[in-house]
């Protein structure tokens, strides 16, 4: 199965920025270990601080993978194009966030991509990512 995972902005600064809240890793050894516990699969990564950017990715993915894993960061809480990209595309999205988002401030609670995605994942960690590959792959075996 074909897994596209799609990270928005800032994330490129994990490992760096607000440890306590997103941890010490950085992305790119995380997403390596991802292809070795998912090595059946063929995963790939993105990521933008650009919104643009995304949009075109989203595009690109959501007609040929078997699924989306999409962190899009600060874009979840004011992004109409993101939501209007999703719902435009045939790939399940799922949507993830490192951190509860529910937990943080107020302004993280609105949430305008949600309904478009089948699922969200918030506040496990970098782990959210590997139980959001899992749901696309389970649930892709059950079809």
């Amino acid at each position: 199965m074909n897994i596209q995972i799609i990270n928005g902005p800032n994330l490129n600064l994990l490992g760096v920025r607000e440890e306590s809240i997103y941890g010490n890793r950085d992305f790119e050894n995380y997403f390596e270990e991802l292809k070795l516990q998912f090595a059946e699969h063929n995963l790939a990564y993105f990521q933008s601080n650009v919104e643009g950017e995304l949009i075109n990715k989203l595009h690109e993915a959501g007609f040929k993978a078997g699924g989306i894993v999409l962190n899009a960061g600060a874009y979840t809480h004011t992004s109409v194009a993101l939501h209007d990209a999703i719902a435009a595309i045939q790939s399940p999205v799922v949507e993830v966030h490192i951190s509860n988002i529910y937990a943080r401030e107020e302004f993280r609670h609105k949430n305008l991509i949600t309904s478009k995605c089948i699922g969200l994942i918030s506040g496990f960690g970098l782990t959210g990512y590997a139980m959001a590959i899992r749901y696309l792959i389970e649930s892709k075996s059950r079809i």
